[in-house]
């Protein structure tokens, strides 16, 4: 060890009390306090007579660190973990926090536009690009899941319930339909559903046996859906996106007023398409409500 090296060792070693620690890393005790709480920033030492903290200059970096990624009003626990792992990984669980960042607010940004465009009384204009139709549905045979669920969870849920259901469908006849999602209630930041991801299968005893082996405690369920009529609308994998897909149910909901349609069953959205093979511009959904004439 060089004679400079010594010196940084000692330098970094060196005890400082909190206000002298809170000046150097250019933050206030009541700061350094929180982050002690949080257990971002432990001091290095506490008096147990006076209860006074001691910092190492060592820890001006960390101190620093966890001040500015507070910024960016990352959760705790991500902060911690940021801290820990340090380092090019460290850098990559930044960057994959800030990506998750920049949708959510790429998501809002979208929705003030909508809501913008719903308060400046430009909705008919908005639905006007939604072309919808009557669409007969027979009946089918349906195992599905249920669950409660806010709006950020279902891009992980949907997929991964609609493909346990597709693979469950082999030992019930196969599918005979294009898998869908029914919305029971609201689904949104502050309502959970439920929702219910359906796929339509062939053999009905069969899925009953599969159903009854699965047991009710993940919400499976068997059912004979009745003939259906729906009116939907058919959208691209951009505008399945929040708020987007909005536009599209309501731009259904008010074609149904103007053509004397009424309610008839939870809407739904019905995927036909390749998710992953399809581009934004690619049809992949119906957005769709099952409906009666209003006589």
């Amino acid at each position: 060890m060089t004679e400079d090296d010594q010196v940084n060792v000692r330098d970094d070693d060196e005890l400082l009390t909190i206000g002298a620690f809170a000046a150097r890393a250019r933050l206030t005790a009541k700061a350094l306090r929180l982050y002690d709480r949080l257990g971002l920033l432990a001091p290095a030492r506490v008096d147990e007579a006076s209860g006074y903290r001691y910092y190492r200059a060592g820890q001006v970096d960390r101190a620093r660190l966890v001040a500015m990624l507070r910024q960016l009003e990352m959760p705790l626990a991500r902060i911690a973990e940021v801290v820990e792992t340090g380092g090019a990984e460290g850098a990559d669980l930044l960057a994959a926090y800030w990506a998750e960042a920049e949708d959510r607010f790429a998501g809002r940004r979208a929705l003030a536009e909508y809501l913008r465009g719903r308060l400046s009384g430009r909705s008919s204009e908005m639905y006007e690009k939604f072309e919808v139709e009557i669409v007969d549905l027979p009946e089918q045979v349906i195992i599905s899941e249920t669950r409660h669920v806010l709006a950020d969870e279902l891009p992980r849920w949907i997929p991964a319930a609609l493909g346990r259901l597709e693979e469950a469908a082999g030992a019930c006849g196969g599918t005979t339909g294009a898998p869908f999602v029914a919305y029971h209630a609201e689904v949104s930041m502050e309502s959970d559903g439920p929702a219910e991801s359906c796929v339509p299968v062939a053999d009905e005893a069969a899925a009953r046996a599969w159903a009854a082996a699965q047991g009710r405690a993940r919400g499976i369920e068997v059912k004979v859906e009745p003939a259906r009529r729906l009116a939907s609308t058919r959208i691209s994998k951009a505008q399945v996106a929040h708020p987007q897909i909005i536009a599209a149910f309501e731009a259904v909901e008010a074609w149904m007023r103007r053509e004397g349609w009424t309610y008839d069953g939870p809407c739904r959205e019905i995927y036909f398409a390749d998710w992953d093979a399809a581009g934004p511009q690619d049809p992949v959904c119906d957005v769709a409500f099952p409906v009666r004439h209003t006589p």
